[in-house]
């Protein structure tokens, strides 16, 4: 199939083309020119984007990112469309899937779910076993420091203990793939799952 990276990051475009450059974001307050505008930074300005994780330089990358963002809208969208320069790493395939795969879902589900009236698009098989294969690391990463033990469950696809059991117990997460990646990326309030356990277990985890 065509990777996931590809895939996603042409849906993400087709819905930017869509919903115009002014549409909210779960990303707030960035609206759909500001997450495009951080995407073309990311891939082409290696010079500033390391501000995204250093203090010392997110005013530059501000500063370059809002340039982006005033772009002629068309202009802007086909800079993400077109991906990465042929310099970088990133435009091979498998680093692209690497890097790209778990980026582009997520950014793609920020614009789609970022207004008040949002429903779960379908995704195929074969994304859903994409996205599954990813989930153990992302949520390993994520969930290193939970005081409680997770274990994420997806129907039809399995399960992974991606926190060992603590004295609290474990609290267990269960819905598609997608929703599970969506849940232990941070976007807890419009993943559709459902998560039960020992109440101090979830209380610990939601907060």
């Amino acid at each position: 199939m065509t990777s996931l990276a590809s895939s996603e990051r042409q849906g993400l475009c087709d819905t930017f083309e869509r919903v115009g450059p002014d549409a909210p974001t779960l990303c707030s307050p960035w609206l759909t020119r500001d997450l495009a505008a951080h995407l073309v930074v990311r891939e082409r300005r290696p010079d500033v984007a390391a501000g995204i994780w250093l203090p010392a330089l997110a005013g530059r990358l501000e500063r370059v990112q809002k340039g982006y963002a005033a772009w002629d809208w068309p202009r802007l969208v086909d800079r993400v469309r077109s991906g990465p320069p042929r310099w970088s790493p990133v435009s091979l395939p498998p680093m692209d899937q690497a890097i790209n795969a778990v980026e582009f879902f997520i950014h793609h589900e920020d614009v789609l779910r970022g207004g008040p009236d949002w429903s779960a698009r379908e995704l195929p098989g074969d994304v859903e076993q994409a996205i599954w294969s990813i989930i153990p690391g992302i949520a390993r990463a994520r969930f290193a420091r939970s005081p409680a033990g997770v274990r994420l469950v997806a129907p039809s696809y399995g399960q992974r203990l991606v926190r060992a059991t603590t004295d609290l117990g474990t609290v267990i997460v269960k819905g598609s793939p997608g929703e599970l990646l969506l849940y232990a990326t941070g976007r807890r309030g419009v993943a559709q799952v459902d998560v039960s356990g020992p109440a101090e277990a979830l209380t610990t985890l939601q907060t």
